[in-house]
């Protein structure tokens, strides 16, 4: 989701939406719709999307996590959102049960070579001109859309100004960053919001690298579910989620089950 998203004015209240995410309704009352109009869509050309925008009014803990993500809800800064773009459902909200994951053979030689190469930190995310330097050359190397340059304001108001728990994985090799991942943490799931790295540093897979330490996390903290955000068949950007199996896809308000890609 486009930083743009974090920096909404002017909040307009409005009445329990028509087709608000049944998952998520317990959490209805501590939010306040700001926004529920048609723009472009960021993932597909040529096609108009419809994301209803939301504010929490109160704090959000990790048991609203769960039933956000559980709805299909996103997280950009502050602000949360859904898919709601009928009559296109190219979007599915895609989730993998820890216990359940099968970590193939490719995987595993992923995290050796983490292993022996990197150092991987979990902390609580950071802000400074390194960072905004990845983040704007990831950008640029994976051919990520035409948006001008963001500096450290905006960053913030994207990925670390957030409404409720979040880590961040820094990888490092030696002294150089090359790759950081933003991911939120609910009672019982982990959920990946963003990951930014650079591009010469590829052969380590860090887009993969990222979403399996989100797992490993998961996994030793007892959470069941880690999200892994939108999966979109037709974006090359968003479809190499199909790896992580066996997942289950939102569809129709239902989490079916989804066995290979």
């Amino acid at each position: 989701m486009p930083p743009v998203l974090a920096q909404v004015i002017g909040f307009v209240t409005t009445s329990t939406p028509d087709g608000f995410p049944a998952h998520a309704l317990p959490v209805l009352g501590r939010l306040m719709q700001v926004q529920d109009s048609l723009s472009e869509c960021p993932y597909l050309d040529s096609t108009v999307a419809r994301m209803p925008l939301y504010y929490p009014i109160q704090t959000l803990g990790g048991e609203d996590v769960d039933r956000l993500l559980e709805g299909g809800f996103r997280r950009s800064g502050t602000l949360l959102y859904y898919t709601r773009c009928a009559p296109c459902y190219a979007c599915e909200p895609t989730r993998v049960e820890v216990s359940k994951f099968r970590l193939g053979g490719s995987f595993k030689r992923v995290l050796r070579r983490a292993e022996k190469e990197l150092t991987l930190t979990w902390q609580m995310p950071v802000v400074d001109e390194a960072r905004v330097a990845l983040y704007n050359a990831h950008r640029v190397g994976r051919s990520l859309g035409n948006s001008p340059a963001i500096g450290e304001s905006e960053y913030h108001a994207f990925l670390t100004d957030s409404c409720w728990p979040t880590l961040e994985l820094e990888i490092r090799k030696g002294d150089q960053l090359i790759g950081i991942s933003i991911m939120d943490v609910g009672d019982n799931s982990v959920n990946a919001v963003y990951t930014h790295f650079d591009p010469v540093a590829s052969r380590y897979s860090p887009g993969t690298l990222a979403v399996l330490m989100q797992m490993q996390w998961a996994a030793e903290h007892h959470r069941q579910w880690a999200y892994l955000g939108l999966y979109v068949s037709s974006n090359s950007h968003l479809n190499y989620k199909s790896r992580f199996v066996p997942q289950q896809r939102l569809r129709n308000g239902k989490w079916e089950d989804i066995d290979s890609g």
